[in-house]
């Protein structure tokens, strides 16, 4: 049978993007570093695992359901969530009062906050609201203790410029952070989630661009750009995390799927590639199923689907494939595999759900030319049946194996018929977790589901670029208007003197190193580090500092006492103190005051040795060493200067500058030779 859709799934890379109708967009969320959103504490994220905080910090122990939303209906994904039968555990941090316990009312927007949004909507040229207007969005899978999430629209109709070319900005959101996972424990009622509070509430803009993205490599063009024009404001968080992209992703023969966890830039292009060849392997194989079931094949693209065709197909296929589940517990007593035996000793069941005319259909694990494993239908039902907190499914097609024999295979079989679905887990939630296997079965012979997928991670980075699915994608009912926090209005005044103040851009900052004796490199890492303003304040503050010398310092030392290294810096240069001097003084200053600074460091260079010897000194020091070391120099020549250096510093006990004894060693052994 011909394919109407052009592309091989074997090979991702090779899809083209125009071809197959792709359409992507990018969500990006970045923490500021701000305080803490509506609650006043300061953002601080602690680095201390789960052993280091039970039983030190509170905890409090709740239980979510869904509502109903302002229209009066509850959210897809909210309902899916409360079925999961999840408990939750919230371990109270230091930064985490009675508003991060769901325990008192929020407070207005953090006015920083609000700033650095604004600020950002005006780099993208956006439009602001006339006033801001929190919202509820509802969320119930634990990571926020109120069930929602406050959510506020800042700004819309903006634009990023790529080199591909610009992509709009439909909205900039202002919103609270979650809280964060520390672990998931299996109980007897249900899977058990820890959290600690301290992320809680973090400011995050979230920026969704419009669909303009063109292709997988443009999408990561996009996702670099906005993260440039975001660090620019210079009032963002840095480091693991600390940044989010999610991809909103389909083609023509698919749909909409959102894909969270995209860290890793260079991953962006692969992980696109991928679901592009997800969702074309699935719109063949629902033609191919639908062919073998009689009906009329899916449309190569999603607007040509007729809504009554697919009530009627999806009313026969639930004919063929009816909701049965049966115990074969017994047909698995002897079992080979340990988490069977385990499982059914400590009071599981097996539970088998029947899936007639899909033996063959559900696949065994194989990879592509990448090493990606290729896209299969029993590792979507796999995905499905792992929501419901089980660790996975067995499935026919790639029994026996896993400790599961021919002869027990065939048992099940003479109970399920030719193709099934085992899951081995407590009996209401291997019941649950098979519903969910025969509800994504269904769907194989329909055009695939609108959801949120998660990139599969080990060891902190992406496994192969592949996904799985994590819930359905949210609808509107999720959001609705909170009344605890009074409307904010714009001021006209506010929004024009935020415009008038932008920081500058990224070409801007390498502007203005054009005129600087410094290289390349080092004005690139200042950039990258976030250092060039520091480097402006210095070189063209009170203390004038030497553009290569203070360059330097700041890429070694950081910003870590800042007028301690500059004043440091200011005495080295001027003769005040030795190099080596430099480093014992900025930690042990703890004042701020740049006069005080300059006194104190000249008094410690004084009493501590490392005020530099003159030149007399070292000359007289060089000339004596060389006449100590006369054959070691005749027989190393210059190559002696290295390890000379620290016979003449420890001769001057370390009160002269390196590069003044490295010149005088350098002219005395040129004069011996």
């Amino acid at each position: 049978m011909a394919e109407d859709v052009p592309g091989d799934v074997s090979d991702a890379n090779g899809l083209d993007p125009a071809a197959m109708g792709f359409m992507c967009g990018l969500e990006v969320h970045q923490q500021l570093a701000t305080g803490k959103l509506h609650s006043r504490q300061p953002s601080t994220l602690y680095e201390d695992g789960i052993e280091d905080i039970e039983g030190r910090w509170p905890s409090a122990h709740r239980r979510l359901r869904a509502a109903r939303g302002e229209g009066g209906r509850i959210d897809i994904a909210a309902r899916f969530e409360q079925r999961r039968n999840r408990s939750f555990v919230y371990h109270q941090s230091p930064n985490a009062g009675l508003i991060e316990m769901d325990e008192a009312p929020p407070l207005e927007h953090d006015r920083d906050a609000v700033e650095v949004a604004l600020t950002m909507a005006a780099m993208m040229d956006a439009k602001p609201v006339g006033a801001l207007q929190a919202m509820r969005k509802t969320v119930v899978d634990g990571s926020n203790t109120s069930g929602f999430q406050r959510t506020t629209l800042v700004a819309t109709h903006g634009a990023i410029q790529t080199p591909t070319g610009p992509v709009g900005v439909d909205v900039i959101c202002l919103e609270e952070d979650s809280a964060r996972k520390l672990d998931t424990r299996s109980t007897p009622d249900g899977e058990q989630v820890i959290y600690t509070l301290d992320r809680l509430g973090v400011p995050l803009v979230e920026v969704a661009t419009a669909p303009d993205v063109q292709t997988p490599e443009h999408a990561k063009e996009t996702a670099l750009a906005m993260g440039t024009l975001l660090r620019d404001t210079r009032r963002v968080r840095r480091g693991l995390g600390s940044i989010r992209q999610d991809l909103n992703v389909s083609i023509g023969p698919g749909d909409r799927v959102e894909i969270k966890g995209c860290q890793d830039l260079d991953w962006i292009p692969r992980i696109i590639r991928l679901e592009m060849a997800r969702q074309l392997h699935f719109h063949r194989l629902a033609n191919e199923l639908r062919a073998e079931l009689g009906v009329e094949r899916l449309p190569s693209h999603r607007d040509l689907d007729d809504a009554d065709l697919e009530i009627r197909v999806a009313e026969t296929v639930l004919e063929k494939l009816p909701f049965e589940l049966h115990d074969v517990s017994t047909a698995l007593t002897t079992c080979e595999s340990k988490m069977v035996a385990q499982s059914l000793s400590s009071g599981a069941v097996v539970l088998g759900l029947s899936l007639p005319g899909l033996s063959g259909k559900l696949g065994t694990k194989t990879l592509d030319a990448e090493g990606s494993q290729m896209p299969r239908l029993g590792r979507e039902l796999a995905s499905a049946a792992k929501l419901a907190g089980v660790k996975g499914i067995f499935h026919s097609d790639e029994l026996p194996a896993y400790g599961i024999t021919e002869a027990e295979t065939a048992a099940c079989a003479d109970r399920l018929g030719d193709c099934f679905v085992l899951c081995v887990a407590p009996q209401w939630q291997a019941e649950l977790a098979l519903e969910g296997v025969h509800s994504r079965a269904i769907l194989a012979y329909h055009r695939i589901p609108q959801e949120v997928r998660n990139v599969v991670i080990r060891k902190g980075a992406p496994e192969d670029g592949t996904t799985t699915a994590m819930r359905p994608l949210p609808g509107g009912a999720r959001m609705y208007p909170e009344t605890d926090i009074p409307t904010t209005p714009i001021p006209a005044e506010f929004w024009t003197s935020i415009k008038a103040n932008l920081p500058p851009s990224r070409e801007e900052r390498f502007a203005r190193f054009e005129t600087t004796s410094l290289s390349e490199n080092q004005i690139s890492a200042l950039i990258s580090g976030e250092l060039d303003d520091y480097f402006m304040d210095g070189v063209s503050g009170e203390l004038e500092l030497p553009e290569k010398a203070w360059a330097s310092a700041l890429l070694d030392h950081g910003t870590t006492k800042l007028n301690a290294l500059a004043v440091a810096i200011h005495l080295r240069e001027s003769g005040t103190i030795t190099r080596e001097g430099v480093e014992p003084l900025v930690n042990d200053a703890d004042m701020e005051d740049i006069p005080t600074l300059i006194s104190w460091m000249t008094a410690e260079a004084a009493s501590r040795g490392f005020e530099p010897a003159d030149t007399g000194a070292v000359e007289a020091a060089v000339a004596e060493v060389l006449a100590e070391r006369a054959d070691f120099v005749a027989e190393r020549g210059m190559a002696a200067l290295g390890p000379l250096m620290g016979v003449v510093m420890g001769k001057l006990g370390g009160a002269a500058d390196g590069k003044a004894v490295s010149a005088a060693l350098k002219e005395q052994i040129q004069r011996l030779l």
